[in-house]
C-alpha cells in the first residue's frame, strides 16, 4: 500500500480545479475514499460483467482467440476508450487525495492497465472467447494515450470519449448484441461511437475560444449483425441483409467539464455531448448531415 511520505506532494500546483479538485497536500481522509470507493466500483464493474457478458458462457482452459477482423475494430476502439478513461479517472482521485503528480500518473496506468487485464484473462478462460492480444494493444493505447498528454501538456488536450444510441439490428440477434438496455450498452457496436474531443482552446490560447468548446472525431458502424460476417439466420429465423459498413463523423461539441487548464477529465466526460455532426460512410463513400447525433 502506498504509505511512504516521499510519494505525496506538499504544495502542488492547485490549478487542478475540475469535479475533483486537486489537494496541495496529502490528504488521508480522501485518500481513504479513494480506495475504498473504487474497490466498489471495481466490485461492481466485476460482478456486472460477469451478468451481463459470462454467465451464458461455459468456462475453458486459459487460451488465446485472434478476434482482430470482428465487428469492424469496434470493439478495439471500446477498449482504448474505456483503459484511456479508467487511468484518468484514477490519476484524478488520487490527485484529489493529494498524491503527487508523477506517482498519481502511475497508479492511474496501472490500475487501468490491472482492470483492462482482468477481463482478458476472464476472455480467455471462457469458451466463446480468448485472451485477445489485439485487445490488450488496444488498452495499452489508451493508456498511453492519458500518459503521454500529461508528460507532455500536463493537461489532457484530447479526450476518448464515447455515445450510443439504440438501432434496429440488436432485435435480430440478441445473443451477439444484448437482450436489454444495459447489454446493448457495451455488446451493440452499432450503436456505440467513439470520440477523439479536441479541446480547442489549448491549441489556441490566443484566440480566446471558450474552454469547453471541443472539434470531434468519430468512429463508428453499422450493418453488424455478426461478428465476422453476417449471418443469414438466427435460431431458424431469416434476418435481412445489411451492409458492413464504417463510418467517421465530424462535429463541433464541448466538454461537460472544463478548468482554468482547459480540461480535467472526469467520469461525466466519458459520454460525448449530442451536437450537430457531418457523417463519412467509408465503405459506401456518401456524406450524410446529422442535426444531432449521438
Amino acid at each position: 500500500m502506498l504509505c511512504s511520505a516521499s510519494i505525496f506532494s506538499y504544495g502542488q500546483n492547485m490549478h487542478e480545479q475540475g469535479f475533483l479538485p486537486a489537494s496541495a497536500t496529502f490528504n488521508r481522509q480522501r485518500f481513504n475514499i479513494a480506495v475504498i470507493s473504487e474497490a466498489g466500483a471495481a466490485t461492481v464493474a466485476t460482478v456486472g460483467l460477469e451478468y451481463l457478458w459470462y454467465r451464458k458462457f461455459p468456462h475453458s482452459h486459459f487460451h488465446f482467440f485472434n478476434d482482430n477482423n470482428e465487428w469492424l475494430n469496434m470493439d478495439k476502439v471500446g477498449h482504448a476508450t474505456t483503459a484511456y478513461n479508467i487511468a484518468a479517472f484514477q490519476y484524478n482521485m488520487m490527485r484529489w487525495a493529494g498524491v503527487n503528480k508523477s506517482t498519481s500518473l502511475w497508479i492511474g496506468a496501472g490500475t487501468a492497465l490491472a482492470f483492462m487485464s482482468m477481463i482478458e484473462i476472464s476472455d480467455g478462460f471462457s469458451q466463446k472467447w480468448g485472451f485477445s492480444v489485439g485487445d490488450m494493444v488496444a488498452n495499452i493505447s489508451g493508456i498511453g494515450m492519458f500518459g503521454a498528454q500529461q508528460l507532455v501538456w500536463n493537461q489532457q488536450r484530447i479526450l476518448l470519449q464515447y455515445s450510443f444510441h439504440q438501432t434496429l439490428f440488436e432485435k435480430y440477434n440478441p445473443g451477439e448484441l444484448g437482450n436489454n438496455f444495459l447489454q446493448h450498452l457495451i455488446k451493440d457496436y452499432n450503436g456505440q461511437s467513439y470520440w477523439l474531443s479536441f479541446n480547442v482552446s489549448s491549441f489556441f490560447p490566443k484566440a480566446n475560444i471558450p474552454k469547453w468548446i471541443t472539434a470531434d472525431v468519430g468512429y463508428g458502424a453499422t450493418g453488424m449483425t455478426g461478428a465476422v460476417t453476417n449471418p443469414a439466420e438466427v435460431n431458424g429465423q431469416p434476418i435481412p441483409s445489411y451492409s458492413r459498413d464504417r463510418e467517421l463523423f465530424f462535429s463541433i461539441g464541448g466538454a461537460f467539464l472544463a478548468n482554468k487548464n482547459i480540461t480535467y477529465p472526469s467520469w461525466i466526460n466519458v459520454f460525448k455531448i449530442p451536437s450537430p455532426a457531418l457523417g463519412y460512410n467509408l465503405t459506401q463513400s456518401k456524406l450524410k448531415l446529422y442535426a444531432l447525433y449521438y
